[in-house]
């Protein structure tokens, strides 16, 4: 083995030197005889240098890579033996086996500046570690060495099973997204070869591919005739993946310098986490009961796939980027605690989150945007203007204070006019059940550990933590006629949902809400007419507001309740009135609830986040546990259409995000203030009053006031009843622009 590793080493370390000097030959040519006059001349050979530079400096550092990991796996099967007599772990090469790459370095490493920067990179690594008070295990973890001369081993067999069939390969076409149609061969093209054909720039910039329909590795060989799609970062899809990837060099990095067991590593809508369980430490995993778990609770199919990044092997389905280097910037801002899938009764892991991005500029754009979040923040804005505030003594419940209340029942009167014009019957609802009512709705069974339940007498209650069964006891309390239909509930009921103390968040995550719930019993042939109804509800609500919003409709899971035939039919309803709407709506195959089809409402905030917000959700299930029926020409079960447009919290948060803009007129008497008059207008703008009222000595005499708006637009003196005239036909006319209009 020994004289194996001299001679590759001695070739490429050859084949190192030849490159170095076919790259200084290359400069030099360039740069002799060259002026400043001569440089606009000669761009276009000095950028082909700076590419050739970046791709010989990849080779150059991919060449390291393989002596490296020979070299650590020698160590490693060599030292076994002495491991087992004197239990010292072998000592291991330092250099990392993977590496961050910034595009924006193109200097090219030769064996005679090797060592000097390396011993630079050491200073400086120490020094970072020292600083950080956390220092890279020396030795690595015992399994690591086990793993990767595993993994080379199975990497063995892979790569002579795809030869295998590469050796048989047969002509393929490849249709692009253009329509045309390129030949290839099965088993041996990949997509990034395709991509180099096209275009050097679309290749360099491309993260991943799709090819019929599913995500692909740019590396990973074609397998028959298929369609091909060159994705860049600013497809979803290719950020999902690319964030995936840099989970994978997070998580190498926590296994590195915490050694503890690595659990799931997803991408997140911004960015992505790793899990890792720090409490001690099937063949590849053994070492780790949370990767055997994934293995054994989710694998279902023969084989599963494996990715490797450095030291660390991973289990994954993928895909990935091609190389790490690809991930051009990359930061770490956060860290918090967590459950193992969520669940309180099992282990408690430790979850660092990250953000990466294939350009520096993007990430400090990034950074921007979080602190203009932060400055928008609802929780620090409604504190400030004492609009509302939580308290540890009742955690997720909100105190709203006079000003926060105010704006709440505004909303509520708001919504409660648009239910009366729209035909709905507003009731109220009890708050406390017997658990048998959740039984009967299916709650009870799935849910009863996010409601708050205590025992009353020999039975146990529990506290609503949604309206709908409610208002099934109502609809079957009597009879119901064909003619009563449909019949819409309204209700601002108090729900109570026992959230994680961990998950609250502001007004977004609560345990206690209100919202504008209400249910629609209705036939199937109504369900058009009323989910257009619903539609246009909303429309009519955000508009007042000035929101932006994004439709999806969700249609039947693999796991579905009911008749097919009745899915399809309200499918199709659902989409002929999503389509009569008018407004561009997306598909999300797959992802309906189990007892009906939806559409779920997302909305866009001040800083150009979506929330979700509103929910417009068919129920087929509720009706038959609850055995509803109307009189007809024979008995038949209504469809039951859960909608909420408004959320109260929601959009108060929102609103309060937004720097309070909407047209709820308040003013400030500053004369009984104790302040000067300029502090007195001044914290009145602060407060966010969108009208500020100024009373002195004069206006007193003449019966009048002078206004001026928070952003200081002066309207001056007008008599009371007028400025009441005003500020009445601007509140009627729910105009957003009342500050400019008055």
């Amino acid at each position: 083995m020994a004289e194996c590793l001299a001679t590759r080493l001695a070739a490429q370390e050859e084949q190192i030197r030849l490159l170095t000097r076919e790259i200084s030959s290359l400069r030099d040519g360039l740069s002799r005889g060259l002026n400043a006059a001569d440089v606009t001349v000669v761009s276009p050979e000095l950028e082909t240098l700076r590419t050739e530079n970046e791709k010989l400096r990849y080779r150059l550092l991919h060449l390291r890579r393989g002596l490296q990991a020979e070299l650590q796996l020698e160590e490693a099967q060599g030292g076994r033996q002495q491991r087992a007599k004197c239990g010292k772990a072998p000592e291991r090469n330092n250099s990392k086996p993977q590496q961050i790459h910034n595009g924006n370095d193109n200097r090219v490493e030769t064996p005679g500046t090797k060592a000097a920067d390396k011993n630079k990179k050491e200073k400086k690594q120490d020094k970072g570690q020292a600083a950080a008070g956390v220092k890279e295990l020396n030795p690595w973890p015992g399994y690591v060495a086990d793993r990767l001369s595993l993994y080379e081993q199975l990497k063995r067999e892979s790569d002579a099973l795809l030869a295998k069939k590469a050796a048989d390969s047969k002509p393929i076409t490849v249709e692009l997204p253009d329509g045309q149609k390129v030949a290839g061969k099965a088993w041996v093209t990949t997509p990034y070869q395709l991509a180099c054909d096209i275009s050097q720039g679309l290749a360099d910039n491309a993260v991943i591919s799709r090819v019929n329909g599913e995500l692909w590795d740019l590396d990973r060989p074609l397998e028959k005739d298929c369609s091909l799609e060159i994705l860049r970062f600013d497809n979803e899809d290719a950020q999902a993946v690319y964030w995936h990837s840099s989970a994978h060099i997070l998580g190498e990095a926590m296994e590195r310098f915490y050694g503890g067991c690595l659990c799931y590593g997803p991408p997140i809508e911004n960015g992505f986490y790793y899990d890792m369980f720090l409490d001690g430490q099937k063949r590849l995993y053994n070492y780790n009961k949370f990767k055997c778990r994934i293995l054994n609770e989710k694998v279902t199919t023969p084989t599963t796939t494996v990715y490797r990044c450095g030291p660390l092997i991973d289990l994954c389905r993928g895909p990935h980027v091609r190389h790490t280097g690809k991930i051009k910037a990359m930061k770490i801002y956060k860290n918090s605690s967590t459950y193992w899938e969520g669940r309180s009764d099992m282990e408690t892991l430790q979850r660092i989150y990250g953000i990466s991005f294939p350009d520096s500029k993007m990430l400090k754009e990034w950074e921007r945007f979080q602190e203009e979040a932060k400055s928008r923040d609802h929780r620090k804005i409604g504190k400030d203007q004492e609009l509302f505030f939580f308290h540890d003594l009742s955690p997720g419940s909100c105190f709203f204070m006079p000003r926060g209340a105010y704006i709440y029942n505004t909303l509520t009167e708001f919504i409660r006019d648009e239910y009366w014009r729209r035909g709905f019957q507003e009731v109220a609802s009890p708050n406390i059940y017997n658990s048998k009512l959740w039984e009967t709705s299916g709650h009870w069974q799935h849910y009863s550990e996010n409601m708050f339940s205590f025992p009353v007498e020999d039975d146990i209650f529990a506290l609503k933590p949604m309206n709908c069964p409610g208002h099934c006891l109502m609809f079957g309390h009597r009879p119901r006629s064909w003619r009563e239909l449909p019949l819409r509930l309204a209700d601002f009921g108090v729900l109570h949902r026992n959230e994680l103390s961990g998950t609250l968040t502001g007004l977004t995550r609560v345990r206690r809400f209100q919202q504008d719930d209400a249910h629609i019993f209705c036939t199937m042939d109504q369900i058009e007419s009323e989910m257009k109804g619903c539609l246009d509800f909303l429309r009519c609500v955000y508009d007042v507001f000035g929101f932006s919003f994004q439709l999806h409709l969700s249609t039947r899971p693999d796991k579905y309740l009911g008749d097919i035939a009745v899915w399809n039919q309200a499918e199709k309803q659902l989409e002929n009135s999503l389509n009569e709407f008018g407004e561009p709506w997306k598909l999300n195959p797959g992802d309906g609830a189990f007892y009906g089809p939806k559409i779920d409402i997302k909305i866009k905030d001040a800083i150009g986040r979506y929330h979700q917000c509103a929910t417009i959700q068919l129920d087929f299930q509720l009706p038959i546990r609850f055995n509803l029926t109307f009189d007809g020409d024979d008995k038949a079960r209504p469809v039951i259409i859960h909608r909420a447009i408004l959320d109260a919290f929601w959009l108060l948060c929102h609103l309060v995000a937004s720097v309070q803009n909407y047209t709820l007129l308040m003013v400030s008497d500053a004369a009984y203030d104790l302040c000067l008059l300029n502090k007195k207008i001044r914290n009145a703008q602060l407060a966010q009053y969108n009208f500020i009222l100024v009373v002195g000595e004069k206006e007193k005499m003449t019966n009048s006031v002078n206004v001026r708006t928070r952003d200081n637009k002066i309207h001056g003196e007008l008599s009371v009843s007028e400025v009441m005239a005003r500020l009445t036909l601007l509140k009627q006319s729910r105009c957003r622009s009342a500050e400019e209009e008055f």
